[in-house]
């Protein structure tokens, strides 16, 4: 047996256990009306979730951009193909398409989540299912971030973290015709806002056709109004109207 690994840690425990959760009760609403039968895993990590989406009767490839990663998942889950990608690169196409798409954890910590996702569209049969970090922000924006050195995080170690409004606009434009959110967020405080934190994981789910269901809600594509062309767009306000606001927060207080 290999020595416990970075993703074995007691918070990811944690993690996977509440949002295993709600991906359970997504499979058991879709698997049979979508006919899934087959799926890929991207960014699967050592396994956890291809090794869930097998035990309920797909047929699981799995991908990861590490090959310890890969070997030890096939060590632990023997009944997935597991494969080693980086995705990033427009060979993870020639997998070809599958029903389910499902992408936890990982357009994060990606130089080119857009990119990612373009490739995940064009794989996905029916369903593309994705988790991911958000960056803070009403607006569809993106954060460059440097992140930490170790195995759990991107292979280059810095990425660029979408808003949650970001993330719905790249899966509208990358060609899905539907977005949702999950009425009910996994049981995990990263997923909720608390007094003194906010909300900072998202789980998204993507389509071509509409749903029929009432574990989820629809998501509109929103648009920044700044135009960062423009010059006077965003713009700090100077002058006499600056001025005005001033003195009309000083009336009021």
């Amino acid at each position: 047996m290999s020595a416990p690994r970075i993703f074995d840690a007691q918070h990811y425990e944690r993690l996977n256990t509440s949002r295993g959760t709600s991906v359970s009760s997504l499979l058991s609403e879709f698997i049979g009306p979508l006919g899934l039968r087959t799926a890929l895993d991207v960014g699967c990590g050592l396994g956890h979730f291809s090794g869930l989406l097998h035990s309920v009767g797909l047929q699981v490839t799995a991908v990861d951009g590490r090959q310890g990663n890969v070997e030890e998942g096939r060590r632990r889950y023997p009944q997935v193909s597991f494969r080693q990608f980086d995705a990033e690169d427009y060979a993870l196409r020639e997998l070809g398409k599958f029903d389910l798409v499902f992408c936890f954890g990982l357009l994060y910590h990606l130089e080119n989540p857009m990119l990612a996702i373009r490739h995940l569209q064009a794989m996905t049969r029916a369903l593309l299912l994705v988790e991911a970090v958000t960056f803070p922000g009403e607006e569809p924006i993106m954060a460059l971030v440097d992140e930490g050195g170790t195995e759990d995080q991107g292979l280059n170690h810095l990425a660029f973290y979408p808003t949650e409004a970001c993330l719905v606009k790249m899966l509208y434009r990358s060609g899905f015709t539907h977005v949702y959110g999950l009425k009910t967020q996994p049981d995990h405080p990263e997923y909720h806002e608390a007094i003194n934190n906010r909300r900072t994981r998202t789980i998204l789910v993507a389509t071509f056709e509409p749903l029929q269901t009432n574990l989820l809600y629809r998501l509109a594509e929103t648009s920044t109004p700044i135009a960062p062309w423009d010059p006077r767009s965003g713009a700090p306000e100077r002058g006499v109207l600056k001025k005005l606001r001033l003195r009309t927060n000083r009336k009021l207080r």
